[in-house]
């Protein structure tokens, strides 16, 4: 498959949508312009790319619809150069969409299959992220701590600690919170043991999977 002037037009036409949905972050906006989702899904998708649904991939994942790697994006406030760690890499869709917007962006996948074939599709599109780990999200990314933000991309049934704990004073961490459906939380780190916390209504998520041994 190949980008294409008729994929920048489903694009746009993405965008459009998006903004009528309440998405008003231009630098989200023009990031999702720019990426080629449908180059994140296997080709028998490439005709429903651009519509704002989720979408099957490796390993019984999803690829988020396009609104909620929008919303989830606009909390971050990301601003170029912060160092963002990502939860549950995926097809590497939203990795791209954080690394469009100029951050260092950090991705865990627990998902040996879905790593391995994100690890080397993302090169091919150009899209260089800090670092890419295989290994289990609940335990963040401890080596390379602090991060000014940090980003779930999977439901979890309590907030993990060790995130928590890996995120800068003043810093941002969106997370669905939940058992079968999710609640949209923003957690901002005021200083070493208190954070502020907003909640942004329902969304749903595949499970975050925790190493259990």
């Amino acid at each position: 498959m190949k980008d294409s002037a008729k994929h920048q037009g489903l694009r746009n036409q993405l965008v459009a949508l998006l903004l009528e949905k309440g998405i008003t972050d231009l630098a989200v906006l023009n990031a999702i312009k720019k990426i080629p989702r449908h180059l994140f899904l296997d080709s028998s998708f490439e005709e429903f790319a651009y519509q704002d649904k989720a979408f099957q991939i490796l390993a019984g994942q999803t690829i988020s619809q396009p609104y909620t790697v929008a919303f989830q994006t606009q909390l971050l406030q990301v601003k170029k150069d912060q160092k963002i760690l990502e939860i549950g890499t995926g097809s590497g869709y939203q990795t791209a969409v954080l690394c469009e917007l100029g951050a260092k962006v950090y991705s865990i996948e627990r998902q040996k299959d879905l790593f391995k074939h994100t690890l080397n599709n993302l090169p091919k599109l150009g899209i260089r992220p800090k670092n890419l780990s295989f290994g289990d999200g609940y335990k963040g990314l401890e080596i390379h701590a602090p991060f000014d933000s940090i980003i779930v991309t999977a439901g979890a049934p309590v907030i993990p600690k060790p995130l928590m704990s890996q995120l800068k004073i003043g810093g941002r961490l969106v997370i669905p919170v939940g058992e079968k459906d999710q609640i949209m939380t923003l957690l901002i780190r005021i200083n070493e043991t208190q954070f502020e916390k907003h909640e942004f209504g329902d969304f749903k998520f595949v499970p975050l999977l925790e190493k259990r041994n």
